[in-house]
């Protein structure tokens, strides 16, 4: 198994919103933020090369809707295309497309427009497009305080054209050694990916845990459309990963890929910092 990860870009998000509750002093000293308490994350796409199959999750924001989303002043773009050429890898060569949910930051590049007729076509024609089935229902009925953060252009073409796989069970195997989990709180039924190598499980948290600074419990993004659903979803998947020693991939850190994490009494904190690759 092959496991590596790929920033397609960066954006700014406000600290008071990405920390929710919890006081600036408190965050701050976390996690660093501008003069207008704008935080920079990471848009974080992972790689496996396993079993015999391709397998992305997520991938980022794109380009469709970039003016519309401004106010997010995303920066630094690297067309996921180009990154996978760089491995080696073509885009018909993808098997599965994983999304831990709908929102624009993690699934914008699903579809592409074509540069000679403008047309929508998918990014990845091969590959099977999962998502979880209370996922996928929020994505076409969204609350109006969520709506904003879905565009249908991004999955349609996927339903459209057969390639929309809905993740029924609360775990289920994709692979003999990758494994999805349902997890609600953020957004319903977001997907955490576990991809167990013979060293260690590698946890892909999604905006379950999207920051290290978020490994508090209590430390819950505004973001978050149920908070007492994300502080059980965290405290399950915290307890399971300091038991075991599974390593967490950060989705949105900018400044920390990955790490195991330790408990101390009722709290969780990094433990070793690893790389990937």
């Amino acid at each position: 198994m092959k496991i590596d990860t790929i920033d397609t870009g960066y954006f700014y998000a406000d600290g008071g919103a990405m920390f929710g509750a919890i006081p600036k002093s408190s965050w701050s000293r976390r996690y660093p933020c501008n003069a207008q308490n704008a935080c920079v994350l990471a848009m974080r796409t992972l790689l496996i090369e396993a079993d015999g199959r391709i397998i992305l999750v997520d991938n980022g924001a794109g380009y469709k809707h970039l003016k519309t989303l401004g106010y997010y002043q995303f920066f630094d773009l690297h067309d996921l295309h180009e990154a996978l050429s760089e491995r080696g890898i073509r885009p018909t060569d993808v098997t599965d497309m994983v999304f831990t949910h709908l929102h624009f930051d993690h699934c914008g590049y699903t579809t592409l427009h074509d540069p000679s007729t403008g047309a929508l076509r998918l990014a990845f024609p091969n590959a099977s497009h999962w998502v979880s089935r209370r996922q996928w229902e929020n994505f076409c009925h969204p609350h109006p305080l969520e709506q904003g953060s879905y565009f249908p252009e991004d999955m349609q073409l996927v339903e459209t054209s057969g390639r929309l796989r809905l993740v029924e069970e609360e775990e289920m195997t994709l692979t003999p050694h990758v494994r999805l989990r349902l997890f609600d709180g953020h957004t319903p039924g977001q997907i955490a990916l576990y991809a167990d190598l013979p060293e260690r499980t590698y946890l892909f948290a999604g905006d379950v845990i999207p920051l290290a600074a978020h490994l508090s419990q209590e430390w819950i993004s505004a973001y978050d459309n149920e908070p007492l659903r994300s502080y059980e979803a965290k405290a399950r998947m915290l307890a399971e990963a300091a038991a075991d020693k599974q390593a967490i991939i950060y989705c949105h850190d900018a400044h920390t890929l990955c790490t195991t994490v330790k408990r101390i009494n009722r709290f969780y904190s990094k433990d070793a910092l690893l790389t990937l690759g």
